[in-house]
């Protein structure tokens, strides 16, 4: 999980310049990623970017004390995929993001929180 994620944080921070955010999950384990794929969950688009000057807008960082870090690491290369593969103007079959069934249930409850 940890190579895929940094495999796809490499190849999209070269099209991009890094705009980091910093995602805590309830085990401690820190994930840092660019905003823009952060912007994916709608939840954590409105804890940095809304009005009301969050302490995560100052800090960049956002604890989840409720979501284990492996979810949040699946999560997170999830935001980079949608990223990579949502394109209006493409006809290409889309490929499969692929869960392992024995997380599926805490993905689903993550991606609901998150609004993704």
């Amino acid at each position: 999980l940890k190579r895929a994620l940094a495999c796809a944080l490499a190849s999209h921070a070269k099209s991009a310049a890094m705009d980091p955010v910093k995602l805590i999950a309830s085990d401690g384990t820190e994930i840092i990623l660019d905003r823009q794929a952060a912007m994916v969950s709608g939840t954590i688009k409105s804890m940095l970017g809304g009005p009301g000057g969050y302490v995560e807008q100052e800090k960049g960082e956002i604890n989840f004390p409720e979501i284990s870090g492996k979810t949040l690491e699946q999560t997170v290369q999830y935001f980079y995929y949608k990223l990579r593969h949502t394109n209006p103007s493409s006809n290409h079959t889309l490929p499969e993001f692929k869960i392992e069934p024995e997380s599926a249930l805490e993905l689903l409850m993550a991606a609901n929180y998150l609004d993704t």
